[in-house]
């Protein structure tokens, strides 16, 4: 650096490329503040790209008393659906009632408060049903008579982290994928990072580092007393087992409850579980125990039986959840908090513990309200419950006419690569595909649909650099493509980055 060259001094530093972290810099961006995302790998890398892919307030804390919890992720519900209706669309559950666990009076109960507590407006209400003679019920066993139906959302997890970034990038920000922080230290009012061979200069640091939170603390050296417990999920997903848009969710003789969603227009999801985690973060699994327990818990409603060889692809993330005392994994709370250094000690460090993907945007606005008060940022304000994400910028519940359009635009797609592209990009598919007349003019096609011209815009503009990026982040292809075409796609990504 030249003598007389200024370094570049941000008003906050996120460490952390999950959904807090993105969250974060959108909202903190959108306020006015200049700042500088550092994440080790891919956007959505970790645990949030592995979650259940719903946006809900988690009906099962109600049993453990988390009411502000469940009321404060209900409320998240339609006013996530509102800013991003194309990755995030209602859905309805069934949940069989199964003699001898919980009572049909108590599960009432709970979805009477499910359907009053978090300010419901247009989402559906919980019905009872015949299972004999409603369409969730030919599926199942012939055992399982009656149950109720009610509304939750489902999300696309990756997608919606990747979209966060992109909007905190279009308002200023800078995202630095494939930057891994080595050291922090704080001078007075600057904090100074070392990362990706660089160093940054910011007024304020955001730890988002999800499981690996405090791992982060540990390369700035940093002193902390808080306690996470790492709570592993795994899920796996198998060929649809049914053929209606319906998910469910059941219960288990253990307590433990599970969902199985439909996926990707032709399979199944089916996941949770709930087991304490003790290694090493990178190449998190499900493991063979897992795999065994979802399909044997599928086996007890479904008619069609599955086994682990069924399986087609399964996954798994590590939640990071706030150690609160509880003896079962499952019963740990999916609260956050958030700590912010003192002010007597210098530049600002907020620490984020736990949360989960339903509370992402709130747990943003109540952290960038806390930097801001010590930033004095001049634009104080919450936003982003409001402003459309990337794509997002049509009324919610009329994804069906912007397929239409999709499909006008560009016939020689086939409806299902039409209606893959209008769930991922939303209008953001006219962007993309830009004037192309004819396949052929979109490039190389890699398979399914996929082309160059969106693989060029992934990697130019939402931080895809292999193909693993594109086919199971930014895409869920990967479950379509080919072993070939899937090294095709390598081999171009490659050329890319050698370029």
């Amino acid at each position: 650096m030249k003598a007389d060259d200024v370094p570049t001094i941000y008003d906050v530093a996120v460490i952390g490329g999950g959904i807090n972290g993105c969250g974060i810099a959108r909202d903190a961006a959108g306020r006015g503040a200049s700042v500088v995302l550092l994440e080790a790998g891919d956007l959505a890398r970790g645990t949030s790209s592995a979650s259940s892919k719903l946006i809900h307030g988690g009906l099962r804390y109600l049993e453990h008393y988390e009411f502000g919890l469940v009321r404060e992720s209900l409320s998240e519900r339609e006013r996530l659906w509102a800013i991003a209706p194309h990755i995030i669309w209602p859905m309805r559950f069934v949940l069989p009632y199964v003699q001898g666990l919980r009572p049909r009076w108590l599960l009432r109960l709970g979805l009477f408060l499910y359907d009053h507590i978090g300010g419901r407006k247009e989402l559906k209400a919980t019905e009872s049903i015949a299972l004999d003679r409603h369409p969730a019920g030919a599926p199942l066993k012939p055992e399982f008579v009656k149950g109720f139906v009610y509304s939750d959302c489902w999300a696309d997890d990756a997608r919606l982290v990747v979209l966060n970034a992109r909007d905190a990038a279009n308002r200023g920000a800078e995202v630095r994928t494939h930057y891994r922080v080595t050291s922090f230290k704080r001078e007075g009012d600057i904090w100074h990072v070392e990362a990706g061979g660089e160093t940054f200069h910011a007024r304020a640091l955001v730890n988002a580092g999800g499981p690996s939170a405090l791992d982060v603390l540990k390369a700035g050296q940093v002193p902390d007393a808080s306690k996470m417990r790492l709570v592993r999920g795994s899920h796996i997903v198998v060929r649809k087992l049914f053929d209606h848009d319906n998910a469910y969710f059941f219960q288990l003789p253990d307590g433990r409850i599970f969902f199985a969603i439909p996926y990707e227009e032709d399979f199944t999801l089916i996941g949770t579980t709930d087991a304490d985690h003790h290694g090493p973060l990178d190449h998190v699994e499900a493991s063979a125990e897992e795999i065994a327990y979802l399909c044997e818990g599928a086996n007890r409603f479904f008619r069609h039986q599955i086994a682990p060889a069924d399986v087609i692809w399964s996954y798994a993330g590590v939640r990071p959840l706030v150690e609160d005392g509880s003896g079962r994994p499952e019963a740990a709370t999916r609260g956050y908090r958030l700590e912010l250094s003192d002010r007597h000690e210098g530049a600002p460090l907020l620490n984020v513990f736990g949360g989960k993907l339903t509370t992402y945007r709130h747990l943003s606005e109540e952290a960038v309200d806390l930097l801001g008060e010590r930033l004095e940022l001049e634009d104080r304000s919450g936003w982003t419950g409001d402003v459309a994400l990337p794509g997002g910028d049509f009324v919610h519940g009329t994804i069906d006419a912007l397929i239409g359009r999709i499909a006008a635009r560009y016939p020689f797609l086939e409806p299902q690569s039409v209606r893959r592209m209008a769930h991922a990009y939303g209008t953001t598919t006219f962007e993309i595909l830009g004037d192309a007349a004819s396949l052929a003019e979109c490039g190389t096609h890699f398979g399914h649909g996929l082309t160059q011209r969106e693989v060029d815009y992934l990697c130019n503009r939402e931080w895809a650099r292999s193909a693993q990026d594109i086919l199971w982040r930014r895409t869920k292809l990967g479950l379509r493509l080919s072993p070939h075409e899937a090294a095709v796609l390598a081999d171009y990504c490659n050329e890319r980055i050698a370029a």
